[in-house]
């Protein structure tokens, strides 16, 4: 991945001003180069990363398993752009083990990730089967931390 890239993925709040100096390059290099990863899709999107531990959310995010049968000429790639088209999913990945797709999901209840599941997720034909696991708690996400380190010290146990 090159390296405008890798910053941006970092902080994508950077002004192309400093990542011009970052990366030694002018700014309307910088600048164009973006718009170009933009037409070409390779930029999705720009967000925020947000403890929403921290915050007063009664919001159910899942993980599901979703074993499905591959379609003849199309392969996986049918049922899971069926399975993305739901506002209920997050994020949809293609995997390698005993499952063969890992969907996330956020609903306002247990009961919408349960209603997903049973009446959207488990009716598409090809589904056989899935396996649903409710976050807890997040410790990380998108390489950031969401506790400070200070917060998981131990206390010393003295004999």
């Amino acid at each position: 991945m090159d390296e405008l890239l890798q910053l941006l993925k970092r902080n994508a709040q950077e002004s192309p001003a400093d990542l011009a100096r970052m990366l030694n390059v002018s700014e309307k290099d910088v600048t164009e180069r973006i718009a170009e990863y933009e037409r070409a899709g390779i930029i999705r999107g720009y967000k925020a990363i947000v403890n929403e531990d921290q915050l007063d959310l009664d919001a159910v995010q899942a993980a599901i398993e979703v074993r499905i049968t591959p379609e003849r000429d199309r392969g996986f790639d049918h049922v899971a752009q069926q399975i993305s088209r739901f506002g209920e999913v997050q994020s949809l990945f293609l995997m390698s083990g005993g499952h063969d797709l890992l969907v996330f999901v956020r609903g306002e209840t247990l009961k919408d990730v349960a209603y997903f599941v049973n009446e959207k997720l488990a009716t598409i034909e090809g589904v056989l089967s899935t396996a649903t696991h409710f976050v807890l708690k997040t410790y990380k996400q998108d390489g950031f931390m969401m506790q400070d380190e200070r917060e998981h010290e131990r206390l010393q146990v003295s004999p």
